[in-house]
């Protein structure tokens, strides 16, 4: 078969879309090799293979495909009404997208041959590539094969356009075609069909899945989203990530066009990361620095599938939220207080209405009707819409940022909803009077018939199902509206600085570390190393008690544990016991000065992972750290606006500030540290394999923060 089989010579390679290419996408100028609007917006499909490259046919003519269809297989002369070809070189010219359901060594020689031929794009539907010990080999000739054409996978179901119906996607689908909607990337094919499956009234302009990302990856396809003017939002699924500069490039771009992204990303267990690498072959990474990268790129996370879509939906009708005060109304009291309840800790609130706006809705309730936000306005008003009309229009007047009316409608096929219509006329009217971002919202999801949903919609109101999902929605949405407004202006992150697989690593012991500090400017304890009582019991005299005396080893960096650390030393002979006792285990000892009176104890420290880069952690310190969990991680280089945040944020930060009655910290002085720390990590972030200070003690106002204990390892390459 002709055109199925042999490679022919080929072109220069590419390894990814470059975000240069995007950036000449945006600009209208002429698209990259690896540009994907022409397999994403095509005019013409080729499909090979058998049934899944069947079904993408049917699939194509259900959904009202207007371009050209042309099957390809060796021996059939029609699929579906479509005369079939016998090879890529028998095709009328070269395809915009190519569905490719063949086994992967066939894969290969196609990809191959629509390259050679100039074609647009292909899905690369076959597995066992490097997701498999045994196909990694294969995933290289896959890659060189391709040349400078995109692809998606493999490993991968396609992608569905439902604004043009065009469908590379062998199997069913619950989408249908929109003018307008939002765009769905996903690392899992089945995840993706599942989101198409919704009966909530989200409209989807785009799905694609992609597969093994061994060459489009998830910032190459969110670049090429970016300028189709049709999208207005875009959820991600994410199992891993490949190249987080480009991401964070792309997404810079997303803010300026004004189109919001919100991802889900699985991994957070060590089972599910496991489980996410085994599948994709993707590296998931940690997921506290995963939260980190979501929060610099300004991409809101949601962490199931329900809140992705009421997230979606929100932005798709309003975009992001200006802010996160917001209203309810209901007619029950019931839904009022759980509304009120599944606000307490979060970031979003039902603030108190002022006398005014109280005196202006009370004007239109009945008298019996107690006025607040979240607002019980009875059922005294219930099939009256010019009352509720009323009611809605001055509730929405005091301009909150999303005004929710709480509203479950009954089984269309046990109960009428004629007696529902009063009430969704009349926030209709309010909503379009006011012009106020609105939804209606749901307590539960079946409670939503999703041709009401869609009517929502049209009339710009976001349906929304299930209290706490439409919550977690709200606050995603404000949380990237406070990003777009104060957008930090931190460096581009470098992505991987130190391959963890090169070189050797060397950790120093604590008093090599200080050292390193002091230079750094971070405020070190006055202490000196010593290999002897003498030198030890000299030194001791330059300084004050109480004294801390410690074993001094790189090895050692729990010292506790091994009951290898003494504070509160007090006179000359306590001390001297204590270190004969040390010295009979330790050759080394390091005596330290004690700091006092502390305010509280921070950890920080600075790694890499492997995937997204280095970060630093700040938290709450000392023996409790890992019991508390109470920490925060800034993606590195980070400046002083990222830093202070990270400590706002952190549990321990209301006693930084002088809780009640205690004193206030030094926080400048802590801000200061943590700044200075960061800037020793730049400077030598090519050999700084990991830091950690347990604790930097917080000292009263005016008084600085100290470094108490540090641990450090350096990695040389060759």
């Amino acid at each position: 078969m002709r055109g199925l089989s042999g490679f022919g010579k080929g072109q220069a390679r590419f390894s990814g879309t470059s975000f240069l290419a995007i950036c000449l996408n945006l600009a209208g100028l002429d698209l990259s090799p690896l540009s994907l609007k022409r397999l994403l917006q095509p005019s013409s499909i080729a499909v090979f293979g058998g049934r899944e490259a069947h079904e993408v046919v049917r699939q194509c003519r259900r959904m009202g495909f207007s371009g050209e269809i042309w099957p390809v297989h060796p021996t059939r002369e029609v699929v579906e009404g479509y005369p079939c070809f016998r090879g890529v070189d028998e095709l009328p010219r070269a395809p915009d997208a190519s569905f490719i359901g063949v086994n992967r060594n066939l894969t290969i020689e196609i990809v191959e041959q629509l390259s050679m031929r100039g074609a647009g794009g292909a899905v690369c539907y076959a597995s066992g590539f490097s997701e498999v010990d045994d196909g990694k080999k294969l995933n290289a000739a896959l890659l060189s094969a391709a040349g400078s054409m995109p692809f998606l996978g493999p490993n991968c179901y396609g992608v569905i356009n439902y604004l043009d119906g065009a469908l590379l996607w062998p199997d069913q689908h619950g989408g249908k075609r929109v003018d307008r909607g939002v765009a769905i990337l996903s690392q899992s094919s089945n995840i993706g069909i599942n989101l198409t499956m919704q009966a909530r009234g989200l409209p989807i302009a785009y799905l694609i899945a992609l597969g093994n990302q061994a060459q489009t990856d998830l910032g190459d396809a969110l670049g090429t989203l970016l300028t189709d003017e049709r999208v207005s939002a875009i959820g991600l699924y994410i199992e891993g990530f490949r190249d987080v500069t480009v991401l964070e490039r792309v997404m810079r771009v997303a803010r300026e066009r004004k189109i919001p992204v919100v991802a889900l990303k699985s991994g957070a267990s060590d089972q599910g990361a496991k489980i996410a690498q085994s599948h994709t072959a993707a590296m998931a990474g940690s997921d506290d620095v995963a939260d980190a990268l979501f929060k610099r790129l300004g991409i809101g996370r949601a962490h199931d599938l329900d809140t992705l879509v009421e997230t979606l939906k929100i932005l798709h009708v309003h975009g992001p939220l200006k802010g996160g005060r917001l209203c309810s109304m209901s007619c029950s009291g019931g839904e009022a207080s759980l509304m009120a309840d599944t606000a307490i800790g979060r970031k979003i609130n039902f603030p108190e209405l002022t006398d005014h706006q109280h005196q202006s809705i009370a004007a239109t309730v009945h008298p019996l009707v107690s006025v607040s936000n979240p607002l019980d306005y009875h059922t005294f008003a219930w099939n009256k819409e010019e009352d509720l009309f009323n009611t809605y229009s001055a509730m929405l007047k005091c301009h909150f940022d999303l005004a929710m009316l709480v509203l479950d409608f009954p089984r269309a096929d046990r109960c009428s909803l004629e007696t529902w219509a009063p009430a969704v006329n009349a926030i209709c009217r309010a909503a379009q009077k006011t012009r106020m971002p609105t939804a209606v919202l749901a307590s539960l999801p079946e409670s939503l018939p999703e041709a009401t949903a869609s009517d929502l919609m049209s009339a710009n109101i976001a349906p929304l199902c299930g209290i706490r999902q439409a919550l977690d929605a709200a606050e995603i949405a404000a949380a990237i509206g406070e990003f777009w407004k104060n957008a930090p202006k931190s460096d581009l992150l470098s992505g991987p600085v130190i391959n963890s697989n090169e070189g050797t690593k060397r950790r120093i012991d604590e008093w090599e570390a200080k050292q390193y500090l002091a230079k750094a400017e971070i405020t070190v304890p006055q202490g000196k190393r010593c290999s002897d009582l003498e030198e030890l019991l000299a030194f001791a005299e330059t300084i004050e008690f109480p004294m801390a005396l410690k074993a001094c080893s790189a090895e050692l960096i729990h010292k506790s544990d091994v009951a290898a650390v003494y504070v509160g030393i007090s006179d000359s002979d306590e001390l001297e016991n204590r270190a004969l006792e040390l010295f009979s285990r330790f050759e080394l000892l390091l005596v330290e000065e004690m700091v006092a009176s502390a305010v509280c104890e921070l950890i920080v420290g600075i790694n890499q992972d492997p995937v997204i880069g280095p970060w630093m952690l700040v938290g709450s310190g000392g023996i409790y750290a890992e019991l508390l969990k109470d920490q925060q991680v800034i993606l590195l280089p980070a400046d002083r606006k990222a830093i202070e945040e990270a400590v706002g944020n952190l549990k321990i930060s209301p006693i930084l500030n002088g809780y009640r009655s205690l004193s206030p910290a030094d926080y400048e002085a802590v801000v200061s540290t943590l700044e200075k720390i960061s800037s020793y990590w730049e400077n030598n972030k090519h050999q700084l394999a990991s830091l950690e200070i347990n604790p930097l003690l917080a000292l009263p106002q005016g008084k600085g923060a100290c470094a108490v204990d540090a641990v450090m390892q350096f990695q040389s390459v060759g």
